[in-house]
């Protein structure tokens, strides 16, 4: 009668040496893992809405983009891209893929291109942050510079403070970069959340980057948005004094 429970435990020591023994597989090491964090709060109408997309696709595929990439240790970055509304309403768009050439950068941006919006929500840049956050730190790619990019066009209006959310990412060595969508009409209804005191790139600045060279630029249209984050993107990429000071625009503060 204890033939059966005998014969079921060694089958299941015999598996569990053996899982032992089979050798993890290191992660694939590249040399930026980067979150492309966009609101998609109600405040981001159509315009803006495919504004950040489109900017995202073409700096994503852009020639000089790839150069950076390509020019790395490891000639290659990992990308994930989230949209992120009120408190609860983030939401993974395109997962983590590994970016080297003009191939794989293709692939990525078609994605970007043809999903549907998530969310048009309130805003809560801290709830983007965490959720960017857990998106680093569960990456199947292995890299020792981490960074979100944060979009928006409005204040932090829901969940915990911003600054708590930027100081918790901060302390595990993330850095966050922001670009601001300027809103030349404020909205009727809460005019400060788009247009805050002293400016959304100040709000930005004071609030929400933060982290070695970190740094914020102002799109006012579709054109500026794009060349933002082409500018923008080399000079994370390259990690190089010379390349954000060839790279960034005049409209980039840093921190």
């Amino acid at each position: 009668m204890m033939v059966a429970p005998r014969r079921s435990f060694l089958m299941l020591l015999v598996a569990a040496v053996l899982f032992a023994a089979t050798p993890v597989r290191a992660a694939e090491k590249v040399d930026l893992l980067l979150v492309l964090a966009a609101d998609v709060s109600r405040s981001v109408d159509d315009q803006k809405f495919l504004l950040q997309r489109e900017g995202y696709a073409a700096a994503i595929t852009n020639p000089r983009v790839l150069d950076a990439v390509r020019s790395g240790p490891n000639g290659r970055i990992a990308l994930c891209f989230v949209e992120w509304s009120g408190l609860g309403a983030q939401k993974i768009v395109v997962g983590w893929q590994m970016i080297g050439d003009a191939k794989s950068a293709a692939a990525f941006a078609a994605q970007i291109r043809t999903a549907p919006r998530s969310f048009a929500d309130r805003t809560s840049i801290s709830g983007g942050i965490e959720f960017a956050v857990a998106q680093l730190e569960a990456a199947p790619f292995e890299s020792a510079r981490r960074t979100i990019d944060v979009s928006g066009d409005g204040t932090n209006n829901s969940g915990r403070e911003v600054t708590q959310a930027r100081d918790a990412a901060l302390a595990k060595g993330i850095t966050i970069n922001g670009i601001v969508i300027l809103s030349e009409q404020p909205l009727p209804w809460n005019p400060e959340h788009t247009n805050p005191p002293g400016g959304l790139a100040n709000y930005y600045r004071d609030n929400v980057i933060g982290g070695p060279g970190a740094f914020v630029m102002a799109a006012e249209d579709f054109g500026a948005f794009g060349k933002a984050m082409i500018g923008k993107m080399i000079a994370e990429v390259a990690m190089r004094p010379d390349a954000r000071r060839a790279e960034l625009p005049q409209s980039a503060s840093p921190r």
